[in-house]
């Protein structure tokens, strides 16, 4: 009965050591797993962006008229009507101001009167010519008397001409009385008042056309060069989505005493009526020529066998090894020009701790 006890007792040991040693295995097993199962490598990225190798430069410029014309009367006199203003539209050949036209008439009346003078003159002198030739030929006068006939019905001649022209230079100041727009534009200054006694071309309506239109910048001397061969574009401040192609038409030969800068002046064929004069704009110069290349961290970069490559994260997490073409370095940049895609996202830190379809977690930044 005792050792039936024992043996008793000692199974129930072995049991329970059994089952002991099956709890600490399922623990060691257990361990094991939430070993493999590592959270993602938390990382940090940048995002490739290409863009030209020389980078854009902008000015802020003035749109401005290409021709804008002082006009002024072509006589002298006195203002009677201003008939335009400021900022007024004008087309051509309306009339923005007039004089005083009385003196003008009474010049044109004299100069017709003088033309009918020399007329009835011109016919007595040219009717004594020809009496003076039939007594020639008769036989019955001198050649001294032909010779004050014929001159007298020259000068008459003469004369006559004269008048004729002096009608004609009359007509036309009189015309010049009023003055008048010769191209399509807008009034930008008025530099007379009525009742007021100008002088013969001076400046009495500023006019700007419409025909064309620029851009008035400031180039400094180191890009000179770039505004004579690059491209340029023009946006304005009041329309920032709307682009204008440019296209420099004159540059100073000389920089500004006060800025040491060039004064630019760059048409714009495409600018219709919403390009209003004054407006500001900002001119974008560009090189034609230049590559397009991404600029990255320089600890980004994973060499191994002689082949530079990226570590780019996917949507899922997982990163990808990809072989670019580096251009250049520079001290904390690599230049590429190719490899990655737009916008991928480039691992830049521990890119030697981590292996190609690896989950990894992109984080803004890391924390110690």
């Amino acid at each position: 009965m005792f050792v039936r006890s024992v043996l008793s007792s000692y199974s129930r040991l072995l049991a329970g050591m059994s089952l002991a040693l099956m709890a600490a295995a399922l623990a060691g097993c257990n361990d094991s797993v939430a070993q493999k199962a590592e959270p993602p490598r938390p990382v940090l990225v940048a995002t490739a962006h290409y863009d030209a190798e020389t980078p854009e430069r902008s000015f802020v410029g003035t749109i401005k008229p290409r021709i804008e014309s002082d006009l002024g009367f072509r006589v002298a006199g006195k203002v009677a009507k201003r008939l335009v203003e400021v900022g007024q539209t004008v087309e051509v050949g309306q009339a923005l101001a007039t004089l005083d036209e009385v003196d003008l008439k009474l010049q044109a009346e004299q100069a017709v009167a003088e033309q009918t003078a020399a007329t009835g003159v011109l016919a007595q002198v040219a009717a004594a010519e020809q009496r003076a030739k039939d007594l020639k030929a008769k036989g019955w006068t001198t050649d001294a008397a032909m010779d004050s006939s014929r001159a007298a019905a020259d000068e008459a001649r003469a004369r006559l001409d004269r008048a004729i022209r002096s009608v004609e230079l009359t007509k036309n100041s009189l015309s010049y009385a009023t003055l008048n727009a010769d191209a399509r534009g807008v009034v930008t200054a008025t530099l007379i008042e009525p009742g007021q006694v100008v002088a013969a071309g001076q400046a009495s309506i500023r006019v700007a056309r419409f025909a064309e239109k620029e851009a008035v910048v400031a180039i400094p001397e180191t890009l000179v060069g770039r505004a004579k061969s690059g491209v340029a574009s023009v946006t304005l401040w009041s329309e920032p989505d709307k682009k204008y192609a440019a296209k420099l038409r004159e540059i100073a030969p000389a920089a500004d005493p006060a800025t040491r800068t060039y004064l630019a002046k760059f048409s714009l064929p495409e600018a219709g009526d919403k390009v209003a004069l004054g407006m500001t704009a900002t001119l974008t110069l560009s090189d034609a020529a230049t590559e397009r290349v991404a600029r990255l961290p320089l600890s980004a970069l994973f060499n191994e066998g002689g082949k530079s490559s990226f570590f780019v994260v996917d949507d899922n997490g997982a990163v990808s090894l990809k072989p670019v073409a580096v251009k250049a370095y520079d001290s904390n940049d690599v230049i590429i020009t190719g490899g990655v895609d737009e916008g991928a996202k480039i691992v830049t830190l521990g890119v030697q701790k981590l292996d190609p379809g690896q989950k990894v977690r992109v984080v803004s930044a890391l924390s110690f």
